[in-house]
Formats: structure tokens, sequence, C-alpha cells
């Protein structure tokens, strides 16, 4: 194993993490600039990990490859492909769609990235692995994606992940927090050492002139030996980088012309096959001899590799525009045999605009497509509009591929692309799909109504060319922007008008969640019977669920929304959707929050998190964030609540995402409400229902309008807060969805007057309350405390027991506390609720153990949380000890009653 001078903090990281992997996983990358000894770092790892006889994948990014969707993973897969049998069916499909292997339906990225996940635990299970990946920052962009999921999900797992990438370059890995280790220059004493190694005759004065240039960089202090004459050190100064690259340029000068050749075609390669660059270059592999000796590639195995990227760097830069096209040229000739770098070739070879070339991209992007490689086609038709004659044709291909960046979350390509359009002229088609391209970033309403309106004059436009599809997907992103933030009544209106002349059935579940979204006052009514319909005859298509439990959150029917939720959030994880999937569990965790329905909210809440966050949509972050505030609000987890309120406010602020802020100001009024300061509780809550506040939202009021007048019953705020009331109680004539019934009916009762309060509150209990436990208790818990004030206390124990016991079985703390605190005043001493499942377990842990509790094995749970079989087995046995088990068949028991 070869020394590595001046290294000794970095090599203990090193080897630290390799000697970890029989018990945990961990991933690490190594940053620095050209040169500075990241792959030898990652040569270490990788003799540590074979003296140890573990397993070591590797695979390295290329500048030339970059465009090849998949091609970094294919090559540290291949070793391990035939573990593919021991993957679930959809996942070892998926795989292999990808690669090329096999043709299947077009499998969404993290279901690729799922099934790479459990390769590697499968490789994993017969010795640790270790994967290494030089110079991520040009790996492809779908490899880089899915070793970013793994990176997020190997710390239960034998495998290590070491990544090498150069300062001031982005990567996949850069999202996911990995502990990053950045070696600097050498000590003085190191790069003498180094030095002395490599060159002992140098003359003194070379000597020190290579030290000064050198600066430290391994590399150079390797490299610059060879150049000693034509070191300058009077000349100006330039970059380490630039002048590493002159010194290997100038190194080519000395070489002959065929063995120049030969590296200029291996420098323009997508691939690093030997035989294939030879042919291109009319040469042969003794040509290669003088490169070899010159120290610039290696050649083994059949492939020919640069000892470094800045000596492939130096050969490009030396070859001019008209070589460049021979050389791509005589490479397309040669890979005729392989279709996609066949046409990247001919492309790159193309002196100008080509349609026969363009029309082949679109079909290269449509095949990326099917492949699960949204980015490849992004590229592919992007390329396929710069070599379009037709302007009609190029618009359409920048208007598809800046659709298909929206769902990989690209706002910069996206932008890029649009503004590829320029001056052209567009059909009203393209006017409308640009709009609604740009409307989909468009979090901004209240500051693009102009923008608004648009989409919504497109969509009548499409409606006149009988475009219902097109219509309803513009009528859709104002409806999503409203649910976000508050548009005014003027908007909702006109999108209500527009979409019930789109020609489609009335029961529709696009339609629905257009109504619902844009005008849930207006359409309430009618969008709810709709939704009974479908409840009552049953959804044989699990896609159209999503609409539907989305639909009835939009309105406030929350038990129908969880019900339609299960089955679309099952078809969304079997399709690896993860985009999809963290809207649909923000839709689900409020349903369930606002029931205080725990045993749902709180895994919900923290996958979409987790989630949205993996897929880059900040505005559902910023929703499972203020979730996540509601939640240990109600759970009297009150640092955790701060916590969580701080980072959905950071986010949803900048967005004006007044959906997310409204949450928070929801969970800051509970906890100020529990904690006994009604009085601050009735303002936070106020801002909700303020016009132009930023908290202001017309949904979230009809969930917080119960709390508010429990706030405001004996406060200052009393009088404002009865008009609210009235207020709601003239929507809910029109509007009678539960949300807002539930609600009302509270308030009223919070509200009356004290000789009418026990009628009013038995009146409401009343009133059928069987999947509104939680706002049943706290009526009972208000019943009770009215009852001890008014000297009737044996009855007052009767129904606060039910209020504890209700509080208890929900999990929300605080509410028991305050039922146990009547308790006492009362005469009765109550015991402190004994913590459950719900308060031991993380909510990753609950989720697992959930599922385990339904009788899933570990794979299918893996399937469904996309993380591995093996991580599930190690959250398992975290599990029992903390629930006092020591098998899965006591975990329905131990799960009773969350």
């Amino acid at each position: 194993m070869a020394a590595l001078f001046g290294r000794t903090t970095e090599v203990r990281r090193i080897d630290a993490l390799v000697a970890d992997l029989p018990q945990r996983g961990a991933a690490l990358v190594v940053r620095g600039d050209a040169g500075i000894g990241k792959s030898a770092l990652l040569a270490r790892a990788v003799s540590v990990a074979r003296e140890g006889g573990m397993q070591v994948l590797g695979t390295t990014g290329t500048e030339a490859e970059s465009h090849l969707d998949f091609a970094g993973l294919h090559q540290l897969l291949a070793p391990v492909l035939s573990l593919s049998g021991a993957l679930a069916g959809p996942q070892r499909a998926a795989v292999l769609t990808a690669f090329g292997l096999a043709d299947g339906p077009p499998p969404d990225l993290f279901l690729i990235a799922l099934a790479s996940l459990n390769l590697l635990a499968e490789a994993g299970s017969a010795a640790p692995v270790l994967v290494t990946v030089d110079d991520a920052h040009w790996l492809d962009p779908a490899s880089a994606a899915v070793l970013a999921f793994v990176a997020r999900r190997i710390a239960a797992e034998p495998i290590g992940l070491v990544a090498s990438a150069r300062e001031g370059f982005e990567t996949a890995f850069d999202a996911v927090g990995p502990a990053v280790l950045r070696p600097g220059p050498l000590a003085p004493e190191d790069a003498e050492a180094l030095l002395d190694e490599q060159a002992p005759d140098l003359p003194p004065a070379a000597r020190a002139t290579i030290l000064a240039s050198a600066e430290g960089n391994p590399l150079a202090l390797t490299e610059l030996p060879a150049m000693a004459g034509r070191l300058d050190p009077s000349g100006p100064w330039l970059p380490l980088t630039t002048r590493l690259e002159q010194a290997f340029a100038g190194r080519l000068g000395d070489l002959p012309a065929t063995t120049v050749t030969a590296l200029e075609v291996a420098a323009l390669n997508d691939g690093d096959g030997l035989a294939e660059t030879l042919t291109a270059a009319g040469t042969v592999a003794a040509d290669l001899q003088p490169a070899i000796i010159a120290r610039l590639v290696t050649v083994a195995e059949g492939r020919i590799r640069f000892r470094h990227p800045l000596i492939r760097s130096a050969v490009h830069h030396r070859i001019d525009g008209v070589r460049r096209l021979a050389v791509h040229t005589a490479l397309a000739r040669v890979l005729a045999g392989s279709p996609e770098r066949h046409l990247w070739h001919r492309a790159a070879a193309s002196e100008g605009p080509d349609e026969r070339i363009a029309v082949e991209l679109d079909d290269a992007a449509q095949q990326a497509q099917r492949r699960g490689a949204a980015a490849g086609a992004v590229r592919a038709l992007e390329l396929a509009a710069r070599l379009s004659t037709d302007p009609h044709r190029r618009v359409q291909r920048l208007l598809r591929a800046a659709t298909w960046a929206t769902e990989l979350g690209r706002r910069d390509d996206v932008d890029r692309l649009l503004a590829g359009i320029g001056p052209a002229r567009l059909t009203p088609a393209q006017q409308a799909r640009t709009a609604w391209v740009r409307g989909r970033f468009d979090n901004h309403l209240a500051e693009s109504i102009t923008g608004v309106r648009a989409l919504v004059a497109f969509a009548r436009e499409a409606i006149g060319r009988g475009e219902s599809d097109l219509a309803l997907d513009l009528l859709y992103a104002v409806g999503l922007a409203s649910a976000y933030t508050e548009p005014g009544r003027e908007i909702r209106e006109s999108v209500v008008t527009a979409a019930r002349q789109v020609g489609v059935p009335a029961d529709d579940p696009r339609l629905l969640l257009v109504l619902a979204f844009a005008h849930p006052v207006a359409c309430g009514a009618e969008v709810l019977a709709r939704l009974r319909q479908w409840a009552a005859r049953g959804v044989a298509d699990e896609s159209l669920c999503r609409a539907l439990a989305t639909s009835a959150n939009a309105i406030g029917e929350y038990e129908l929304c969880l019900s339609f939720a299960a089955p679309a959030l099952a078809h969304l994880r079997g399709q690896g959707r993860l985009g999809l999937l963290a809207r649909a569990l923000a839709v689900q965790g409020r349903a369930a929050a606002n029931l205080a329905n725990l045993s749902i909210a709180v895994p919900a809440a923290e996958e979409t998190v987790r989630l949205s966050r993996e897929t880059s949509v900040p505005p559902v972050e910023a929703l499972g964030w203020a979730q996540n505030a509601q939640i240990a609000a109600l759970r009297g987890r009150f640092r955790e609540f701060e916590e969580c309120a701080a980072q959905a406010e950071m986010l949803a602020t900048p967005l004006h995402a007044a959906a997310a802020l409204a949450t928070v100001q929801h969970a800051r009024g509970l906890a100020a409400l529990v904690s006994g300061r009604s009085a601050e509780a009735a303002e936070l809550l106020l801002r909700i229902f303020t016009p132009g506040d930023p908290a202001y939202h017309l949904l979230h009021g009809w969930d917080s309008i119960g709390d508010l007048a429990e706030a405001a019953a004996r406060g200052p705020a009393r009088q404002r807060v009865t008009e609210i009331v009235a207020g709601l109680e003239r929507v809910a004539e029109q509007m009678p969805t539960t949300a807002l019934r539930v609600g009302l009916g509270y308030a009223r009762a919070v509200l009356a007057a004290d000789d009418r309060a026990e009628a009013a509150l038995l009146e409401f209990l009343a009133t059928g309350l069987t999947g509104w436990p939680f706002v049943r208790a706290r009526a009972q818990l208000m019943h009770g405390a009215w009852l001890r004030r008014h000297r009737r206390r044996a009855e007052s124990r009767v129904v606060l027991r039910a209020a504890r016991d209700a509080f208890d079985a929900l999990g929300t703390a605080p509410w028991g506390e305050r039922a146990r605190q009547e308790l006492r005043a009362s005469g009765e001493t109550s015991t402190r609720r004994a913590p459950d499942a719900l308060d031991r377990l993380t909510p990753q842990e609950l989720q697992i153990a959930q599922l385990a509790a339904d009788g899933l094995t570990n794979r299918e749970i893996g399937q469904r949380l996309y993380v591995s079989h093996r991580t599930v087995s190690t959250h398992l046995h975290r599990i029992f000890p903390k629930l006092g088990i020591t098998s899965r068949a006591e975990l329905r028991e131990a799960l009773a009653g969350v």
C-alpha cells in the first residue's frame, strides 16, 4: 500500500469508515482542488477494504460520458447484477429496464434507486461492500441521483460510500449532507519528502522552482519534475490548475502525430474501449506507447484511461472546431452498433441544423423517458431543438423538455429552456403550455395576479379548441397554488366558471380537484356529494384516489380523505413516485393531524419532510414541518414544536406559502391555549382570519375556528371572534362539510353565556362526533370544568375521567394533564399517563412497527418505505426492547390503542 505523505488525519478517517462497515454504513465525500490527492484517498479505502475481505464496487464520472444516463450506475452495479433475482419483481424490472437489458413500462427513478440499494444490500449479506465514486461531479445525473438516494439509506447497512468531487462543482451528494473530508495542500516538509521520492536527483534550483510552483499540490509535485526545463518562475501568475493543464499540453508537443490523434479521439470518446478508440483514430496499440511512457494514459484490460482528468482536459482544449467535428464523425462511424452513443456523436459532428438527427434525438428522448431517465430525456430534447430546422418543431421540443424538467423540480433548467424559445411566434396551445410550465413553480400568487389570469384565459382558449386535458392542467395549476396561498374571490370564481366548461364528466376526479381547490365554499357541497358517490361505489383505479383524497382534504372532509389516501399512497409507493408520494403524504398528514389521529399523522408528517426534501419540493417540505409543529403542540413537546415551526416559517415565508404559515399559527395558538395563555392564543389564531396577513387562509380558518373561540371566550377578542363565527355560519349554509360543522359547533358551545354553557355543550356532544374524538374530549373537559365550578363535583368527575382517558388514548398529553388538574380540583387524584408506543418510538420506528404488526415481511416493509430489508430488521431490533417485547407476534398487542 503506497504511502500518502502528509495525510495522517485523512487516512485515519478513511480507515475508520472501512473498519466500521461490518457494524454500520456511512457516506463520505472527499472534496478538493484538482490534483490534491482525492483519488489517492479513494485508492487507500479500496486497499484497506480488500485487505479486510470486503467487496469493492466502483465507478468514475467522466465529462464525456455525463450525457449517457445510468452509465455510471451500470458500471458500478455490473458485478452484482446477477443478484437481481432476489429483488421484488417491479424493482428487478426497473433496474434492468434502466440499463436497457429488458423492456418494460417507464420506471420511476426512485424505484430504480430502491432496486440499486437492495442490490447492494444483497451483496452486503455475503461481505461488507465499499462503493467508490471518483469524480462524482461528472457522473451522469441519473446515476448521481440514484447514488444520493443510496447514500441517505446505508446507515444500518454494511455499505460504505466514498466519493470524490472537485471543489467548486455541485454534486447530487451535497443535498444528502454526508461527512466531508477536505485535504489541503501538503505542509512544506511533506511536499519536500514527496518531491524527493519522485525526483531525488533534481538540481537544487529546479527543486526550489517546483516546490514553489506546486504550492503543496501532490499531482504537481509528481508531474512537474518531468517538465522542469519548461517552468518559468518569472512568468505571469496563473492558477495551479491552469499551469498543470499547460504543462500536460506542453508534454503533448513531444509526442508523435499518431499518438496525439489517438489521445484526441480518447478525449472525445464517451467510452474507454481501446479498440473503438484506435479504430476511430486509424492507429494501432503501439502508437499509444509514447503516451504511456509520458505518464499520460494507462492501457489495461482493453481499456484506455487518462491518468488524471486534467490531462483529458488539456487534450480537449487543444482540439480546434474542425478537428473536433472530424473526431466525432469518426467515432459515430465506429459506434454504429451502439445506437445511443452513435446518435450523440452524430449530433456533435453536425455543422448546423439537421432535422433527421433532431427526429432521432426526439425518439431517443422518449426512450430515455421509458427507461426512467428523465434528465437524459430533457438533454436529448434540448439538443433536438437546437438541431431542428422547423421553428414550430423547435418550440414544441423545448416546451416538452421544459415540461419534463418541471417534473424533476429543476427550475433553472426550465428557465433556460423557456428562454431558448426566444421571440418565436407561439400558437395559442404553445402559449398555454408555456404559461402552465411557468405556473408550476409560481407560489407567489399575491405578486402575480396577471400571470394567474393569463393561465385562466389560456384554459378558456384550450376549452374552445377541445383540449380538455390541457385546460384541466392549467386550471389545476391555479387551483393548486390556491391551496398554498390565498388568491382572492375573483380568481377563485373565474377558475370555477372555466372548469365547468371543460366538458368532462361531472364526477371526473380532476374536475373535482380543481373545484375543491379553487372555490371550496361555492363548490364544496357539490364536491362532497360526488366524493360520497365515489366512496359508495368503490374506486377500482387506485391512481384516481390521490385526486379524490386531495379533494376531500381541501373541503375539510378528513375521514373521507383518509379512506381515499390509503390506496393512493400504496399505489404511489408501488410506482416509486416519491415526488407525488410526498404531496399525498402531506394531504394525509393534514387530515390525520386535524383529527388528532397521531398514529397516522406522526409518520406521515415525518415522511413528508424527508421525501419532499429529497425530491426538492420546498412548499411541500414547509407543509411537512408545519404539520410536525402542530403534532408536537398536540403532544406537548414544546421544544420540538418551536424547532419545527421555525423550519416551516423559514421555508414558507419567501414562498408566500400561506397554507404552511397558517398551520404554524394554528400550532402556536394550540400551544399557547393549552399552556393557559388564552389571550396570546387568540392573537395568534386571529392572524389566520385576517386578510392581508401572511398566514391568512380560508380553509385553515375552518380547522382553527373552535380553538379561536375557546381562546377568546373570556378575553378582549370575544366580540370580534363572535362576528367571525357568525360569518362562517353563513358560509356553512352553502358548504355543510364536516370540519366546518364541527368547528362551528364547538365554537358556539364555548362562546355560550355561562347560564347556557351546559346546555350548549351537551347539545354539541349529542351531534355525533365519532370521527372527532379530540374535539369530543375537549368538549367533555369544558363540561367537566363547568360542573366543578358549579359545585357538582360528583358529576364532573365522570365527565372528566372520560375526557382524561380519551386524551391519554390519543396521545395529546397537555390536554390529559388539564383533565387531571380538574380532577384534582374536584377531589380526585389521578395517576400520570403511562408512556405508550407513540411516545417510545421514533416516527419511522412507529411506521415500521405498524406495518410489521399488519403481517408484512421485512422486504415488503422496505419496499413501502424505500429502505432495504436489513434497515427494517435493524429498526425492529431497536423497537422490541423499547416496547418490552421479544417477537413480531407481540407487536399488535403492544401497539393496541395507538
